[in-house]
């Protein structure tokens, strides 16, 4: 389940028109989605609210063998009106699990950025900053985020940590996205490493096609290929690396089951990773996952689904009244892989509170089957 901060920060890039799934580096999230979810360990609380429109704080507290903690505090520009409390947030938007994804469309059109006054122009770029202190080892995170246009925005990520070499590192990435394209630069002071990513979508281009044809084009459509890389080099160590991947995935139009398929290779490395996921209903989605190198020969396959859990109805007129957003109460995810055995997650709201309950089990162990077990609580107003 995504903390707070992160909800708010979703909520910051809804706001601001941004496609997260028209990036690389989101190429495979339905398959990490349903597959790598987290599993908590001991007793973590989440405290958190939206003081304003613009001002978010989230005090954590964490029992694992230690008591620690962090305190965290968020504002941005832009008044963010669609962020919910705790009791009536949709699971959906702090669940992560199969994502549908949406039909392309072009980048904002100017007026929805400029602000004029009095023949002057008045606007300025939103932007999003957000800071976390964990206690009680002091170490620092940062986040910055800037929309320069309805095309573009810069994130700027900052560790500070005394374990950390040189105290830390910050990494920046200018992000663009165009709708038919997407492309991302990157620099971190990390081995002073340099990187780029694209991402291109076939088919129509919706930058180029008249408004009133654009409708009939996304119904005409219903699915998506899409096909990126990436590069990077470190300056310091004076190594580098490279990754391809593609991904098919259907689209709202689609007259059967969505689904989502990935195939990444990193040349370099040697590795191969192929991913298939299928949402078989309106409760149920299940993905599989298979790993080779070509240089070992070693492989993994990781398999695994999530259960959708909605509320009992008393009768047909309940049920009519009711919508989409309120009819989930919670999830229940489970994954099972060669290398690390079984994880069962379930993540839901009870009352106003988010819950989260987990477990890893490796029935190859002869004691300590069960690896890890934890709750997450969150209760945000």
């Amino acid at each position: 389940m995504l903390t707070y901060m992160d909800y708010v920060q979703q909520a910051f890039y809804k706001a601001t028109n941004w496609n997260e799934d028209n990036s690389y580096a989101n190429l495979t999230a339905t398959a990490r989605a349903l597959l790598d979810f987290h599993t908590p360990r001991g007793l973590n609380l989440h405290l958190s609210s939206l003081s304003s429109p613009n001002f978010a704080t989230s005090y954590s507290l964490t029992n694992l063998g230690v008591v620690d903690g962090s305190i965290s505090y968020l504002y941005s520009s832009l008044p963010l009106t669609n962020v919910h409390k705790s009791r009536n947030v949709y699971l959906h938007d702090v669940v992560q699990g199969y994502r549908q994804l949406r039909h392309l469309v072009a980048p904002s059109e100017a007026r929805f950025w400029e602000v004029w006054q009095g023949g002057v122009r008045v606007d300025t770029r939103d932007s999003l900053l957000y800071g976390r202190m964990y206690l009680p080892i002091s170490t620092l995170e940062m986040l910055y985020l800037r929309r320069h246009s309805p095309k573009s925005q810069l994130r700027i990520a900052a560790v500070s940590d005394a374990k950390l070499k040189n105290g830390g590192t910050i990494l920046a990435v200018l992000q663009q996205d165009v709708g038919k394209y997407s492309t991302e630069c990157l620099y971190s002071t990390s081995e002073g490493l340099i990187g780029a990513r694209g991402l291109y979508n076939f088919g129509y281009d919706p930058r180029q096609k008249p408004k009133k044809a654009v409708v009939e084009v996304e119904k005409l459509s219903t699915g998506r290929l899409s096909m990126g890389a990436e590069v990077y080099y470190g300056v310091l160590n004076k190594s580098g690396g490279m990754s391809t991947a593609i991904r098919y995935t259907t689209l709202p139009h689609h007259p059967g089951p969505p689904l989502t398929m990935t195939l990444t290779l990193s040349p370099l490395m040697g590795h191969f990773s192929a991913t298939y996921a299928i949402k078989a209903g309106p409760n149920a989605a299940f993905c599989s996952r298979f790993d080779f190198n070509m240089y070992s020969y070693e492989s993994d396959l990781v398999v695994g689904c999530e259960l959708w859990q909605r509320k009992p109805t008393t009768s047909a007129t309940a049920q009519l009244r009711r919508t989409e957003k309120d009819a989930f109460t919670g999830v229940l995810k489970a994954r099972w892989t060669q290398s690390a055995g079984l994880g069962v997650l379930w993540e839901g709201r009870v009352k106003h509170l988010l819950f989260s309950l987990g477990a890893n089990i490796d029935f190859r162990r002869r004691e300590g089957v069960v690896k890890g077990v934890g709750v997450e609580v969150q209760y945000s107003s």
